[in-house]
């Protein structure tokens, strides 16, 4: 069975360092590079897109509000005029960087809060996709398995990659346990790793509460601003190909592939 490690990386800001990005980037598959709103600059992504190439990992966009002071995790509402241009925008910022490295940005993940706002409001769901449609219809569009944004997208008949966190714990309606809760991180890497393992083989969320939501399962996200990601990376890595799973970057997935 095919399967994706994506990693959200070039996150540079007084909130994170990226020390462990190059390491990370020859454990991962694919790498959703900040643009400059939430974290990251110029330099930073061209640095991610150059080692990402490098170690054969897809490149993509990693979207949010212009927001670097609470590192995108504050909720802002905008219209759908003002988000279409956040995401092309940022869009435009990357995929410029990437010609210049002769790579290109081959999907798209919103970041912390519009993601999160977007899992749970159908509206912003669809403006989201729309806007990304509107850029490529073939990019790929990286969803959090089983939310608002999955439901949308699939309308517009896009190219949905579904994932599930490795590093965090569900409520029992899907949605991620808020970061303001204990219990909302995993960085335990061998909890992580059986965390991962089940999901995927059940095809199902598995909530803190024990319940299970059945999903498909196309990626698995690693966060790369947690203490063990990098321990988390491999060991998620080492357990998933000893379970003879074939890891892949979203752009190679026999899915994705006409």
């Amino acid at each position: 069975m095919e399967i994706n490690i994506n990693c959200d990386l070039g996150e540079k800001s007084k909130h994170h360092s990226t020390v462990n990005d190059p390491e990370l980037l020859k454990i991962v598959n694919s790498a959703n590079i900040a643009c400059g709103y939430h974290a990251g600059d110029e330099q930073s992504m061209n640095e991610t897109v150059i080692i990402s190439k490098k170690n054969g990992v897809s490149i993509g966009a990693h979207p949010s509000f212009n927001d670097p002071e609470n590192f995108g995790r504050k909720r802002i509402v905008l219209n759908s005029k003002e988000i279409e241009k956040l995401i092309f925008k940022q869009y435009e910022i990357l995929q410029k960087i990437a010609e210049k490295n002769n790579d290109n940005v081959s999907h798209i993940k919103p970041h912390g809060a519009l993601n999160n706002m977007a899992c749970e409001d159908i509206e912003l769901a669809k403006t989201l996709a729309i806007a990304i449609k509107k850029i490529n219809k073939d990019i790929i569009y990286l969803v959090p398995t089983g939310s608002k944004m999955e439901i949308a997208a699939k309308k517009l008949d896009m190219k949905i990659a579904c994932e599930i966190f490795a590093d965090r714990n569900y409520e029992d309606n899907g949605n991620l346990l808020s970061r303001s809760k204990k219990d909302a991180l995993i960085i335990n890497p061998e909890k992580a790793k059986k965390h991962v393992l089940s999901m995927i083989k059940n095809q199902s969320l598995n909530c803190l509460s024990g319940k299970k939501i059945p999903c498909q399962i196309d990626s698995i996200c690693i966060h790369g601003d947690n203490i063990s990601s990098l321990d988390t990376a491999k060991s998620i890595k080492q357990h998933l190909v000893e379970n003879n799973f074939s890891l892949k970057p979203l752009n190679k997935l026999k899915k994705f592939i006409q």
